[in-house]
């Protein structure tokens, strides 16, 4: 079976940050939402705290999602939104 060239160099170009499962569905669920709270997030993937925090932190090194932390009454609250990177990585 002959291996064909260009999907070969397709598959190799795949962005491997976003590629990873978990982060590509939190940048799916980004996508759909105008932005999203930690929390939300927490709950959505059913991952640990460190665990999302590490992925969102790749995330935002790589230009994909911008933070914003906030309060909510005295409550932090930290909320992602897909930059327009983001959107073009999708």
């Amino acid at each position: 079976m002959a291996i064909d060239e260009d999907n070969l160099q397709q598959v190799l170009n795949i962005e491997r940050i976003v590629h990873e499962p978990v982060r590509l569905v939190v940048m799916v669920i980004l996508f759909s939402v105008e932005s999203a709270d930690f929390l939300y997030l927490l709950r959505a993937t059913g991952q640990t705290k460190g665990n999302i925090s590490s992925h969102m932190t790749k995330l935002e090194m790589a230009g994909y999602v911008e933070v914003e932390k906030k309060f909510r009454g005295k409550v932090p609250m930290t909320l992602y939104t897909l930059t327009d990177e983001g959107h073009q990585a999708l």
